[in-house]
C-alpha cells in the first residue's frame, strides 16, 4: 500500500521536512489547484458536517449524467476510482484477468484480494514501442487467454501512453463477443478531450468505465470518482459497496467541478504549454522520455537513482517505478507542474546529471 506516487506524510517524517519545502512530482495532479469556485462550494457547505451525506449521491449523479449523456442508472460514485477498481472483481468474481504492463498496480491487487486464486496474465509492453498497446497483438491476447476481465489504463499511468478511439471500440468489440468484461480506466483521460468511451457503455454489456476527479481537477485530499456501468452490473456494484463512502464535501466539490469549463479549458492550455517546454528542456539534458497524451512523464536514464535521491535532499519528490511490472531502477515518473517549479526541477536535475 506503500507503492504510490503522493505520499508527501512519510516523505516529510523521513527527511523533518514540513509541508511547505515539499514540492511533489510524484502526484499527477493539476497545477492550476482546487479552482476557487470550488473551495467556495465547499466552505458553504461546511454546515452540512452535521449531517450524514447523501447515500445515494443523487445530485453528483445528476451532474454526471447531464455531462456525459449516460443514464443516472449506469452510474457508481467511489471514495477515488480505486475504490471502484476494488469493488468490481469483488462483485463480478474475476478467475481469469489480462493486464497490459506495466500499468496501475492496483488491478492486479484487487483482482488477488476478491479471488485469491485468480490467474493473471501479464501482456509485457515494450520502450521500443513507446510502450504502446498493440491493439492487434492484444486482440490475439484476449483469443488466446479467453480471460473473465482485461484492464486497460487510458491515457496509461506510468507511460502517459492513450489507447486511440477507435481501436479501444474494437477491442470493446471483440471482448464483448468472447464475454470478457472490459474495464477501461480513465482516470487521466480529461487531459485528452475526446477521447473518453464512457458513453458506449450503454450497448455494450462487457464494458464498464472508471473515471477519477482528483487529478484534472486537484481533488486528491478529498477522494472522489466514479464508474460507467451496464445498468445490471451497477446494480450490483451498488448492492456489494460500503454505505456513505462518497462524504458530502466531496459530492459538493464534484457538483462545482463539473460546471468548471473556463477552468477545464485553461487547464489544457496549460498543460500543453509546459509540456513543450519540459519536453524541450528533457532532450537538452539527454534524458530519454516517452511521449505522453497526459499530465506525466516516464524518463528513462541510467541515473535514476541517483536524480531522485539528490532530489529528495532538495525536497524534490519524484516517483521512482522500479516497482512497476516492466520497469526497473532506471525509470522515473515526473508530474507536470507549474512553469515556475517544473524549471526548478529541471535545474536540479542538470545539477544531478552534473
Amino acid at each position: 500500500m506503500t507503492n504510490h506516487g503522493g505520499n508527501i506524510y512519510s516523505f516529510m517524517e523521513n527527511r523533518s521536512l514540513d509541508q511547505g519545502s515539499v514540492i511533489d512530482f510524484s502526484a499527477s495532479v493539476n497545477p492550476l489547484g482546487t479552482s476557487k469556485n470550488v473551495i467556495r462550494e465547499i466552505k458553504k457547505n461546511l454546515k452540512n458536517l452535521i449531517h450524514y451525506p447523501d447515500i445515494n449521491t443523487t445530485g453528483l449523479i445528476d451532474k454526471i449524467a447531464e455531462n456525459l449523456g449516460v443514464s443516472k442508472k449506469s452510474i457508481v460514485c467511489g471514495n477515488g476510482s480505486t475504490e471502484l477498481i476494488y469493488l468490481v472483481p469483488r462483485t463480478l468474481r474475476f478467475q481469469k484477468v489480462l493486464i497490459p504492463q506495466p500499468t496501475f498496480s492496483d488491478y492486479e491487487r484487487s483482482c488477488r484480494l476478491a479471488y485469491p486464486s485468480c490467474a493473471i496474465t501479464d501482456y509485457m509492453l515494450e520502450r521500443k514501442n513507446n510502450f504502446d498497446v498493440e491493439p492487434g497483438d492484444l486482440l490475439n491476447k484476449i483469443l488466446g487467454t479467453k480471460p473473465d476481465a482485461i484492464f486497460l489504463c487510458n491515457p496509461n499511468n506510468p507511460t502517459g501512453r492513450l489507447i486511440e478511439k477507435e481501436a479501444l471500440l474494437e477491442i470493446a468489440k471483440q471482448a464483448k463477443k468472447q464475454k470478457s468484461y472490459l474495464i477501461v480506466d480513465e482516470s487521466f483521460i480529461d487531459f485528452c478531450p475526446g477521447s473518453s468511451v464512457a458513453d458506449k457503455v450503454e450497448k455494450n454489456p462487457y464494458l464498464i468505465v472508471l473515471k477519477s476527479m482528483t487529478k484534472f481537477y486537484a481533488l486528491a485530499g478529498l477522494r472522489l470518482g466514479y464508474g460507467i456501468f451496464p445498468i445490471h452490473i451497477a446494480g450490483k456494484m451498488k448492492e456489494n459497496r460500503e454505505p456513505w463512502s462518497v462524504n458530502t464535501l466531496a459530492q459538493t466539490a464534484g457538483i462545482a467541478a463539473l460546471n468548471e469549463d473556463k477552468y477545464k479549458e485553461k487547464t489544457i492550455r496549460v498543460i500543453n504549454k509546459e509540456k513543450k517546454a519540459l519536453e524541450k528542456r528533457l532532450q537538452g539534458l539527454g534524458i530519454d522520455y516517452t511521449p505522453s497524451h497526459a499530465n506525466y512523464y516516464l524518463l528513462y536514464t541510467p541515473k535514476a537513482g541517483k536524480i531522485t535521491e539528490k532530489l529528495a535532499q532538495r525536497g524534490i519528490m519524484v516517483r521512482d517505478c522500479s516497482n512497476f511490472k516492466g520497469l526497473d531502477h532506471r525509470y522515473i515518473r515526473i508530474a507536470v507542474k507549474s512553469q515556475k517549479e517544473n524549471r526548478l526541477l529541471l535545474k536540479h536535475m542538470e545539477e544531478c546529471i552534473g
